[in-house]
């Protein structure tokens, strides 16, 4: 892979991620404000864990199997779209009493994130088509899949953690948005992440 086809892929990336959050966005920026973004970085890790596992099964040949399972990829989508609208209905509907913000659980959290991105089967298809467009074919293939790889968990995570960093700087610094509050902001954010997933369309892509 030459330098000019790495810079046009970093190119197209950036243009990729320069929209209004995604999914799993709006997931970092609600536990960002509920628990910090240190601790909230277990859900960055848990995106992109599942993006590592989407970016093998598309490496290995498996887009074209899971293009063609249609009923998989609905039950998939469907099932993470219910899980984020039942986390973003507790933190709604949690009594005031309970709005403390309570220890993370690291491990709660990375699941939501990997959940979260698993729950957009798509993306397997959408590693499988972006891929191919800057592999030299001349040259070894696995090499390559490795450096496109790693610069896409690369430039999401910090996108992630820009998203994060960006909501406590802003609403996290409001005063009044405590207790309560941050869990109904949270749980709004849930469930448009939830309604996102489920706009969602196969040329999408990942996110």
């Amino acid at each position: 892979m030459s330098l000019e086809i790495y810079l046009i892929y970093l190119g197209v990336l950036a243009a990729f991620f320069a929209t209004p959050p995604d999914t799993s966005q709006l997931l970092i920026i609600s536990n960002s404000l509920r628990h910090g973004l240190r601790k909230s970085t277990a859900t960055i890790f848990g995106d992109l864990t599942a993006n590592a596992v989407q970016m093998t099964l598309a490496g290995f040949g498996l887009t074209a199997i899971i293009a063609a399972s249609a009923d998989a990829l609905w039950v998939v989508k469907w099932a993470g779209v219910a899980y984020l609208a039942w986390i973003g209905l507790k933190l709604i509907l949690s009594k005031p009493s309970s709005t403390d913000m309570a220890p993370a659980d690291g491990g709660k959290l990375f699941r939501q994130g990997f959940v979260t991105s698993s729950a957009n089967p798509y993306a397997v298809v959408f590693f499988g088509a972006l891929f191919p467009q800057f592999i030299d074919p001349a040259q070894a293939v696995l090499p390559q899949v490795l450096i496109l790889g790693v610069t896409y968990l690369v430039v999401d995570g910090v996108i992630l953690l820009l998203w994060g960093w960006a909501a406590i700087r802003t609403l996290g610094r409001v005063k009044s948005l405590t207790g309560v509050w941050i869990n109904r902001i949270s749980g709004a954010l849930m469930i448009g992440a939830a309604a996102l997933l489920g706009s969602k369309d196969i040329v999408q892509g990942s996110r």
